[in-house]
């Protein structure tokens, strides 16, 4: 069994209210959910306005598999127009850890 992780530190635009950011936060870890079968959440920064950080989980068996999904949820976030993703983390435990 392998987990991967990934952790996106965001910056958000013009953002004025902890209310538009959650507007701009939650679409994205829904998508991220919907799509890709992963568990995601907003894991930090939650009181800066224009500042967010994504985290997720995915298990598998298959390290290929875990890889190409991780490879798509980052995609997904670095093409979004209304945040710059700053940077990732990722990864990538085994159940031998």
């Amino acid at each position: 069994m392998y987990v991967g992780t990934l952790s996106f530190d965001l910056l958000l635009g013009d953002v004025h209210s902890l209310k538009e950011k959650r507007s701009l936060v939650r679409p994205i870890v829904a998508e991220l959910q919907r799509k890709y079968a992963v568990s995601a959440a907003e894991t930090g920064s939650q009181d800066l306005h224009r500042r967010a950080e994504i985290g997720l989980a995915v298990v598998s068996g298959d390290t290929g598999h875990l890889t190409d999904v991780l490879d798509r949820c980052e995609r997904l976030v670095a093409a979004r127009p209304e945040v710059e993703l700053l940077s990732v983390r990722r990864g990538l435990h085994s159940d031998e850890d």
